[in-house]
């Protein structure tokens, strides 16, 4: 008996045939979706990619002001898988973990409306169930030329010479310089002249609370004219995501399901769009969950051997945010 096809081969398919699709992958990779773009909008899924969406997105009226509360982790359970993230890391495991809390929040508007108020690249309306405006690509390919922007480093704006202090600062460096080396050996592994273009370029995010700077580099590479009949193989072999997982990868995955209070689900996993010849993706950060009534914001930041706990804890916190006043 034939094998129903995997949500990988499905989207090898499509691409083959040249369909547009809309896929929504978890971090696990354990409920991966690809649909058409009609079946998405039938199933309850919207998305607004750099522009290009399933959906007219409604001019929701933001007269009432809004209310926002958030109500983290206490410091101490964050510091208990901190220090065992920072064990691993001193024992050679890893040399970047990306550890991630779930923060409870309170706020006057429904996952459809922040969907509609954000201002972001890449956002997502799963059904009831999340919405992410996520300010990070994943890939993108056009003309046969694979690029990914990985984003690390964050600095309040406001602060005094906040552009130079990120700079400056040598643990975000070397962070910035672990993912984008994991960024280009991922690449080399479905592309050739692996490159990169730019490196640690800054981007103003504008929230409720404070403006946000934060560092990017662009990596590319070339791709085989045929790349769109294994886009599903293709997009198989980058995942997890190395911004949001750490180096080495494997093993880093491994750890975060021993420092993680609970599975992540479709946080931190990839959405995007495949138009029938060229890919654009986003990493889903910056992501709002609903789970039995109760809303949940889901936020972390990269560990390295030269992390402070509380310095890290403050910059999950600082991420909790929606990017409309």
């Amino acid at each position: 008996m034939k094998q129903p096809e995997t949500t990988f081969e499905t989207m090898n398919s499509l691409g083959r045939s040249r369909i547009p699709f809309l896929f929504v992958i978890d971090f696990e990779c354990a409920q991966p979706l690809v649909l058409p773009f009609l079946k998405a909008e039938e199933n309850g899924i919207f998305f607004n990619v750099r522009g290009r969406s399933n959906i007219n997105e409604k001019n929701v009226v933001n007269y009432i002001p809004l209310q926002f509360d958030r109500f983290p982790v206490d410091f101490s359970i964050y510091t208990s898988a901190f220090n065992l993230v920072k064990k691993e890391i001193r024992f050679g495991n890893s040399y970047l973990l990306n550890l991630t809390f779930r923060t409870p929040i309170s706020i006057n508007r429904s996952l459809e409306e922040i969907f509609h108020l954000s201002q972001a690249p890449y956002k997502l309306l799963f059904r009831d169930e999340f919405t992410v405006f996520s300010p990070e690509c994943f890939i993108k390919i056009e003309n046969n030329i694979i690029r990914s922007f990985p984003m690390k480093g964050t600095i309040d704006a406001g602060l005094d010479n906040a552009a130079a202090l990120l700079l400056a600062d040598h643990k975000e460096l070397a962070e910035h310089n672990t993912i984008v080396d994991l960024i280009r050996n991922d690449l080399s592994m479905v592309a050739t002249e692996v490159k990169v273009n730019r490196f640690r370029y800054l981007d103003e995010i504008k929230t409720n609370r404070r403006h946000l700077l934060q560092a990017s580099s662009e990596i590319s590479g070339k791709l085989k004219d045929n790349w769109r009949d294994e886009i599903g193989t293709l997009i198989e072999t980058l995942l997890p995501a190395g911004s949001i997982s750490g180096a080495p990868k494997k093993k880093t995955v491994e750890l975060i399901k021993k420092a993680e209070i609970s599975e992540r689900g479709f946080y931190t996993g990839i959405f995007g769009i495949f138009d029938g010849e060229s890919l654009d993706s986003g990493v889903m950060i910056r992501f709002i969950e609903k789970q039995h009534g109760q809303l949940f914001f889901r936020s972390g930041g990269g560990i390295t051997v030269n992390s402070i706990a509380i310095n890290e804890y403050n910059e999950m916190i600082d991420k909790v945010y929606v990017p409309f006043v």
